[in-house]
């Protein structure tokens, strides 16, 4: 029995690996339906064991350590940054969330049912690689990846003053890049709350994402994610 029970535990860390997220809540249904199949305690031979709540409580636990959280869907928070601004406005997203932002270091997202993701705009004018992070060098097979059914949304730092003719050009490139993976974008933010010349991130009066300025408006970051966390909540995304 304790053979067997060893063996249900360490098979479970790969097949969640594996386990797509409609199939979460099924594959620890097929786990109990195994134990109480397959188990017996010493004395009760011929009778069919049931699964102790703790050990419900374990599995799950070990579980959401690998990246598989049962029955829930996960959300990842990635940024990249130049000066430091991004990485900074990750952290307060994160403190919103709950979530853990992570440096965005070519992760394929294929465990996540919805991201988050942020980055500057440091090559300020130009046409493609705006953000001259991580980004740019994975923006191509990032928009080559299958992410149909995710749900994604863009947060991005610009210089208003500094550089308000290219305020936040690095959200759209994100945006456009996730859309053509296929995710289904949400987190768009009304224009008309900031002061700046142009922004190719702007489409129909909305940023394509949530543009904050650390150098000018820094004061007003926190009030502007708790808004949007909440949006995201009512647009989708599955925290």
């Amino acid at each position: 029995q304790a053979f067997q029970k060893a063996q249900a535990c360490s098979t479970l860390p790969s097949l969640c690996t594996m386990a797509s997220k409609g199939a979460r809540v099924l594959l620890l249904a097929v786990l109990v339906l195994t134990w109480t199949r397959n188990l017996t305690f010493t004395g009760l031979r011929g009778r069919a064991a049931t699964s102790p709540p703790q050990q419900l409580m374990a599995w799950d636990a070990m579980a959401r350590t690998k990246g598989c959280r049962v029955g829930l869907k996960a959300v990842g928070l990635f940024f990249a940054t130049q000066t430091g601004n991004t990485e900074e406005v990750a952290g307060l997203i994160g403190s919103a969330t709950g979530l853990e932002a992570s440096d965005y270091d070519g992760e394929d997202f294929s465990d996540l049912d919805g991201m988050i993701v942020g980055c500057p705009t440091w090559n300020t004018g130009a046409d493609d690689m705006r953000s001259g992070t991580t980004w740019d060098d994975y923006l191509e097979t990032i928009s080559g990846y299958d992410l149909k059914g995710k749900t994604v949304a863009i947060f991005g730092c610009g210089d208003s003053q500094g550089y308000g003719d290219n305020f936040c050009d690095g959200i759209e490139e994100l945006h456009n890049t996730f859309q053509a993976a296929g995710a289904k974008m949400v987190g768009y933010s009304d224009s008309s709350g900031y002061d700046f010349s142009e922004s190719k991130s702007v489409k129909d009066g909305k940023f394509l994402g949530l543009p904050l300025d650390q150098d000018n408006e820094g004061d007003q970051s926190e009030a502007r994610i708790a808004d949007w966390v909440a949006q995201l909540k009512g647009e989708g995304m599955p925290f």
